[in-house]
């Protein structure tokens, strides 16, 4: 596992003690804007190792009786059945997967919001699930003008024609599956009609990164830039912060761009801005529970040349077009970064190379490296797969897990029944066959024993992956990095 360089029992503490004061500081409630994950959050646990997935998600656990949530979700997303691309559902799926995570785990999702909202044939679907299922819904429509026609905006014609979210709780959590959602016009338009009806109402913004209290150019703010090349998010100093405090914190230019229109928009509001920057809306205190500034420098530098090559193969792939490649350069450039420093890409490279198939490489969290090749009977992922665990278990490379009898079947039901254009076992079918072996041959379930120790290592591939390898290699908790090559030269790939 990746050396800890995070100390989550602080940042719980300080994070949740952060909020609550926020809370305090407006008296009856406050809507917190929730950039980023609130679980899954699989970035942070990579540029700060220690720093669990689920962390933020715990944090508010320990304040549950306070929160509760409202997701929103943007009209034209549903319509367009935009997709979550790292685990491939659409945002309204999303919408219904979270639904079901927070309620397992304690929270209250009071509502759904759908923002933007028009009569189209995938919102009214989506709401008639929704209200079937006995769940809140809300619509917020668009504002002619927003955010810069400040007298529209701050009026009933404006923030007041949308329907008022019920709530019950201080704390009311706005989150969504993507950017672009529209939370803070949700936060806004809460805070808009409670200041009319009385009800002292505030704002604040918890997202993780860029980190305000780290350099602009530390390795874990670029690596978030490296993340986000996509959104043309790019870190800055806080000006306002400098000029009210003289005090360098940074932010990124989307929220320094609109605060001054946020302010006036506040200052409409309540009379007068409780915030004289984009940082003070921020609560995030990550920054404040690094334990070892070295080895997340180190943890995030890998990160930036693993989106540099997740940008090549989204360009390859027509998601994204080349100035996103010279953006990704560019911050390799401003962190000192050597692509070699990745040892898996040579490895899988030269493998290929030698067997003229596709290879992948894995580097072991050890620092060992195993390699796999495609074959007639395996995947180049699978193939790899088997000779980590192997290593992992000190079993003989040499030596055969996988007996004809396990894994003939499942290729002649690939190929005589679900008509499948190869025969050969992927990743996810190598371990169920490990699995059904390890029945009868104790080496075998000593390999499979071995599946945890996967998690936080390396990998590259020399061609690219299929969608099926790749989730199951991401659930593994692999970090996989690939070629933007499609070594069939087929445009369609159906498994």
């Amino acid at each position: 596992m990746k050396k800890q360089a995070f100390d989550s029992k602080k940042y719980l503490k300080i994070q949740r003690e952060n909020i609550l004061k926020r809370i305090e500081k407006f008296g009856d409630k406050l809507y917190l804007e929730f950039g980023g994950k609130l679980f899954d959050d699989y970035h942070a646990s990579r540029v700060l190792p220690g720093f669990e997935s689920d962390l933020k998600l715990q944090m508010l656990l320990g304040i549950k009786d306070k929160a509760e949530v409202v997701i929103v979700i943007n009209a034209n997303d549903i319509n367009s059945n935009k997709m979550r691309g790292d685990i491939g559902i659409t945002y309204q799926e999303e919408v219904l997967r979270l639904i079901d995570a927070y309620k397992e785990v304690g929270l209250l999702v009071s509502s759904i919001v759908i923002s933007f909202y028009q009569e189209l044939p995938n919102v009214i679907e989506f709401e008639r699930k929704l209200k079937n299922n006995k769940i809140a819904i809300y619509r917020h429509y668009k504002i002619n003008g927003y955010p810069h026609n400040i007298p529209l905006i701050v009026s009933d014609d404006g923030l007041g024609k949308n329907e008022y979210i019920k709530t019950s709780r201080p704390l009311v959590v706005v989150t969504a599956p993507g950017p672009g959602s529209g939370k803070m016009a949700t936060c806004l338009s809460q805070i808009y009609q409670d200041n009319k009806n009385g009800v002292h109402a505030g704002y604040a913004k918890y997202e993780t990164f860029p980190v305000w209290n780290l350099p602009l150019n530390h390795p874990v703010n670029l690596a978030y830039e490296a993340a986000t090349v996509d959104l043309n998010d790019v870190n800055m100093i806080d000006p306002f912060h400098l000029e009210a405090y003289g005090v360098t914190a940074i932010n990124y230019n989307r929220d320094v761009e609109v605060f001054p229109l946020l302010k006036a928009i506040f200052e409409k509001i309540y009379g007068k801005s409780p915030y004289n920057s984009p940082t003070d809306m921020g609560v995030n205190m990550v920054g404040l529970a690094i334990v070892d500034d070295e080895k997340v420098c180190e943890a995030s530098k890998d990160e930036i040349i693993r989106r540099y090559y997740d940008t090549k193969v989204k360009i390859f792939l027509g998601k994204l077009d080349n100035s996103a490649l010279e953006k990704s350069e560019v911050l390799l450039n401003k962190a000192n970064i050597n692509l070699a420093e990745r040892k898996c890409v040579d490895a899988a490279l030269k493998a290929s190379e030698k067997e003229k198939e596709p290879a992948v490489a894995i580097e072991l969290n050890n620092g060992k490296i195993i390699t796999g090749h495609r074959s007639l009977l395996f995947g180049a992922s699978a193939a790899a797969l088997l000779n980590a665990l192997k290593s992992l278990a000190k079993i003989d490379k040499n030596l055969y897990l996988l007996s004809p009898s396990v894994i003939n079947p499942i290729r002649e039901l690939k190929e005589n029944y679900l008509h499948k254009q190869y025969s050969r076992l992927r990743a996810e079918e190598i371990l169920l066959a490990l699995s059904i072996q390890a029945l009868n041959n104790p080496l075998a379930d000593l390999a499979l024993k071995q599946l945890p120790k996967l998690k936080g290592c390396q990998l590259h591939s020399s061609t690219l992956l299929s969608q099926v390898d790749l989730v199951t290699l991401k659930r593994l908790g692999i970090d996989v990095t690939q070629e933007p090559i499609n070594y069939q030269k087929k445009l369609y790939n159906k498994g």
